[in-house]
């Protein structure tokens, strides 16, 4: 056993499974020989997910399907893993929404903050007493660049992943004297579904990373938290919006997002 596995393993839970970065990370994982338990809403993708990793790297594969838009759906997690020695939680599953605030539909900005805010909250909370009785362990929460500002015609979700990113600041002060680690991963534009969702097309995006890509910067930099952002081109915007007074950054986005 690596130690790779000795610290996170033997069982890594994954939210968002399906597709995107998600699947990228139970992926890779799997090929790290943790035995996995899949979590999204899509129960087909997810045994076809759960099918093709216990074939091709022999490791158990569990799938829950679960809505985390429903604020009962972490509880029901929490509980389905109970007599698993779960040593990894990848809390990846969120979705956004663009344009202004005022109108954006309030049903899905609520389901919205359910679950980028809610549901990372109660899986942390209840799982993190399990990682303090085992001594070693990780949590990983797939945040946003967005989250290190406030970010005009992107407010609700921007704020979303500003709790997720001081959540993991937080929980990394606390556990980390523990042996177990946290790390926020703040990707920068990234080709998955959720750009085409929102209608944007992935090829306009700056320096657009894979999923594979930046599930795999985020598993190399875990022990290096409380933050990670894979994209050195998003690495340094942020830098500089963030090194100037915060209404100039904010004014500067405003008008790169509406065209005036």
């Amino acid at each position: 056993m690596d130690d790779f596995t000795h610290r996170y393993g033997p069982v890594a839970v994954v939210t968002g499974a399906s597709s995107g970065i998600g699947r990228s990370l139970a992926t890779q994982l799997a090929t790290r020989k943790l035995d996995l338990v899949l979590v999204a809403r899509r129960l087909d993708r997810l045994q076809q997910l759960a099918e093709e990793l216990s074939s091709e790297h022999g490791v158990e594969v569990t799938v829950h399907q679960a809505d985390l838009a429903d604020p009962a759906a972490a509880a029901g997690i929490v509980d389905a893993v109970a007599g698993l020695d779960v040593g990894l939680l990848v809390s990846n599953a969120g979705f956004g929404m663009k344009g202004p605030f005022e109108l954006g539909d309030a049903q899905t900005l609520t389901d919205m903050t359910t679950v980028n805010c809610h549901t990372p909250t109660q899986l942390a909370h209840g799982l993190v007493p399990h990682l303090k009785q085992r001594g070693r362990g990780g949590i990983l929460f797939t945040s946003s660049v967005e989250g290190l500002l406030g970010c005009p015609f992107s407010a609700g979700y921007s704020a979303s992943k500003a709790y997720v990113n001081a959540l993991g600041e937080a929980l990394w002060g606390e556990l980390t004297p523990l042996g177990v680690d946290v790390l926020t991963l703040c990707p920068g534009a990234t080709d998955t579904e959720a750009p085409r969702l929102l209608g944007i097309d992935p090829a306009s995006l700056h320096d657009l990373m894979s999923p594979d890509d930046v599930a795999a910067s985020a598993l190399e930099h875990l022990r290096q938290g409380p933050t990670h952002i894979p994209s050195e081109h998003y690495r340094r915007q942020f830098e500089q919006l963030l090194a100037i007074p915060r209404g100039q950054a904010l004014t500067a986005m405003a008008k790169a997002v509406s065209g005036v």
